[in-house]
C-alpha cells in the first residue's frame, strides 16, 4: 500500500487547488455573476449562482448554473489526479465549490423531474463526501 492510498485500499482523496481570490470576493458580498464573469473557473461562484437562482424559484436557471459548476469541477478534479471515483473531502475548502455545485445539480434535477439524474448526483455526492452530503442535505 502506498502512502497515498487509504486504509481500505481505495484511491487517495482529491484536493482541488486553492483559488482564494474569487472566494474572498464572494465573502465580501460581491455578486456571484460578477465573480463568475471575472473568474469563470470558480466553482464556488457557479454553485452560489445555482443556489440564488433556486431560492428565487428559477429552477431551470439553477440547473444550468449547477451543471456549469459540475462540469468545470469534473475537469478540475481530473487535472488534480481524480480517476472518476474516490473521496473529494468537504474538509478541504477548495473542494466545496464542486460539492455545492453537485448538490445544486441534484436539487435542480429533482425540481425539473429528472429523477434519474437526481439519484445519480445524490449518490455521487454521498460517495465523494459523506460530510458534504450531510452538511448540504
Amino acid at each position: 500500500m502506498t502512502l497515498h492510498e487509504n486504509l481500505l485500499g481505495g484511491p487517495p482523496p482529491t484536493h482541488l487547488p486553492d483559488d482564494p481570490e474569487p472566494r474572498e470576493l464572494l465573502a465580501t458580498g460581491a455578486a456571484p455573476t460578477d465573480v463568475a464573469g471575472r473568474y469563470p473557473a470558480s466553482l464556488l461562484a457557479w454553485a452560489q449562482l445555482a443556489d440564488e437562482a433556486f431560492e428565487r424559484g428559477a429552477v431551470v436557471e439553477s440547473y444550468a448554473y449547477a451543471r456549469t459548476g459540475y462540469h468545470r469541477g469534473l475537469d478540475a478534479l481530473r487535472r488534480s489526479g481524480w480517476k472518476g471515483h474516490g473521496p473529494v473531502p468537504w474538509e478541504h475548502e477548495p473542494n466545496r465549490g464542486f460539492l455545492r455545485a453537485l448538490h445544486a445539480l441534484a436539487r435542480a434535477a429533482q425540481g425539473i423531474g429528472e429523477q434519474e439524474e437526481y439519484e445519480r448526483c445524490t449518490q455521487f455526492l454521498k460517495d465523494s463526501s459523506p460530510t458534504a452530503a450531510q452538511t448540504l442535505g
